[in-house]
């Protein structure tokens, strides 16, 4: 299934392709003279699936041709960018580029399109925490990177790691570590057992176990003790990895993604008192990075 929006006429001269695909959906945008479409499809995060992430690229491609009144093979050669998690480096951007139908793409990972949308040129750095997490800061046009390496290697304070965190709460209360609370009760109660917790973390998806963090967030907005350890242990990754990344007082933060404003209330005053609302979402940066790739290749 995909969903279609079709929004304002673009006043660009020619139609570029956009695509900003994650570990729960996947987004395609193709802005052109003749207005702008977008289609949605599901998760397109290439170092977990990656024939899958291709797969659902092109199914997206195609909804954007139907969307657009067109042939699919209009699309395919327009200049098209593609932020993607998990194109962590060259090679791996180079096979997804091979894999896809379009002839003129630029494969980059997912963070300089939720950079570029967030913050355009300012100065300034995001934390972004959707199933997977990175950080990013911008500094006088020089962009600098971290994260963004999967729930086996990283992704602290995402809404895997969240749901991941309350998952292995609820065995500490049943091993007596910590005292229970509704939120563990609630989950020890959904998964039947301590073998039924742990037989669904062995087959569930990075998504799926990602889905828990709405009930950790719920539990903490009601003053539940593990829910708020688990987001205060978030936000305590985020000023740690903040500072290291050279943030300072003055410059603007934004907390994006889907669990990121979740963590507003449990940050330090110095990067609380400095949050901003990001300027766009990633596909709008996507977009941006797509027409300054047609702009190179035009010269």
């Amino acid at each position: 299934m995909y969903l279609i929006g079709i929004f304002m006429c673009s006043r660009r001269a020619s139609p570029v392709i956009a695509i900003d695909g994650g570990g729960t959906r996947c987004r395609l945008v193709l802005d052109g003279p003749d207005g702008r479409h977008m289609v949605e499809v599901g998760s397109a995060n290439i170092s977990t699936d990656f024939d899958a992430a291709i797969a659902e690229i092109a199914t997206g491609l195609a909804a954007l041709a139907k969307a657009a009144g067109t042939g699919i093979a209009s699309l395919l050669g327009l200049f098209a960018y593609a932020g993607l998690a998990g194109a962590i480096d060259a090679a791996i951007a180079a096979r997804v580029a091979a894999a896809l139908p379009l002839r003129r793409v630029r494969v980059e990972d997912d963070r300089p399109s939720a950079l570029r949308g967030a913050l355009g040129s300012r100065d300034g750095a995001i934390a972004h925490f959707g199933t997977g997490s990175f950080f990013a800061i911008q500094v006088g046009g020089r962009m600098r990177l971290a994260g963004g390496w999967g729930s086996r290697l990283g992704d602290e304070g995402s809404a895997f790691w969240v749901g991941r965190s309350a998952l292995s709460a609820t065995l500490e209360m049943v091993d007596g570590l910590i005292a229970p609370s509704d939120l563990t009760r609630d989950l020890l109660e959904r998964f039947v057992s301590a073998g039924g917790i742990v037989a669904y973390a062995a087959r569930a998806t990075p998504a799926e176990i990602g889905a828990i963090a709405r009930t950790v967030t719920e539990a903490a907005s009601m003053g539940d003790a593990a829910g708020r350890a688990i987001l205060g242990s978030g936000a305590d990754y985020i000023a740690r990895v903040a500072d290291r990344m050279g943030w300072v007082p003055g410059m603007a933060l934004c907390l994006t993604g889907g669990l990121g404003p979740a963590y507003r209330d449990y940050l330090p005053t110095a990067l609380s008192g400095a949050l901003v609302a990001p300027m766009a979402a990633p596909i709008e940066g996507a977009v941006d990075l797509a027409r300054a790739f047609a702009a190179e290749g035009a010269r």
